[in-house]
């Protein structure tokens, strides 16, 4: 198995099989828009700016599973994300991306990578406390934790990377332009 074999469902609301993106560098990110995180947005569309002529796409999948931060309808989201930050990249339907309702793509990718660590910054230290709330062994099982987990995908589908949410994006930056090399 590998990543070219899932679908995703587009924000038309129709199947988008990702063997479309064989050869491309991927971050899948899933992603909230009333989150702490938001702001990382505006990082993604620099990074995407700088690394699609190279090959590089970013497919975002809205979820509304941690704090209920993406409340709205899938054109809402859109509309907010095109609006606020200018995103150009691929945006997908609200999905899960833990748990038994969790979409194939992020149990393949929870079941392919590790947890990451939030870091030992004030905010890793609070994301610590919070998904510690919601999982006791959180650390020991590579479930997505929290919005804008992203996972970068080399040309080849094989995952490259995983980086939680309060990951340098300077650091997930340098990664994209490694595999986009």
């Amino acid at each position: 198995m590998s990543i070219y074999d899932f679908t995703v469902k587009t924000l038309e609301g129709t199947e988008k099989a990702l063997a479309d993106y064989r050869g491309k560098v991927l971050l899948i990110v899933n992603t909230a828009t009333g989150c702490g995180f938001t702001p990382q947005y505006a990082e993604l569309q620099e990074i995407y700016d700088e690394y699609q002529k190279n090959g590089l796409e970013i497919l975002d999948f809205p979820c509304n599973q941690f704090g209920n931060q993406a409340p709205g309808t899938d054109e809402e989201i859109h509309t907010f994300c095109t609006g606020r930050f200018g995103i150009t990249f691929p945006q997908f339907a609200k999905i899960d991306v833990r748990g038994e309702n969790a979409h194939p793509l992020f149990q393949y990718l929870a079941r392919n990578t590790e947890f990451e660590g939030f870091g030992m910054s004030p905010m890793g230290l609070m994301m610590n406390g919070v998904a510690k709330k919601m999982d006791k062994d959180f650390k020991k099982n590579g479930e997505v934790k929290w919005n804008f987990t992203k996972f970068l995908i080399g040309r080849d589908g094989r995952i490259i990377a995983r980086f939680e949410p309060t990951a340098d994006m300077k650091t997930v930056k340098e990664k994209v332009k490694n595999a986009c090399k």
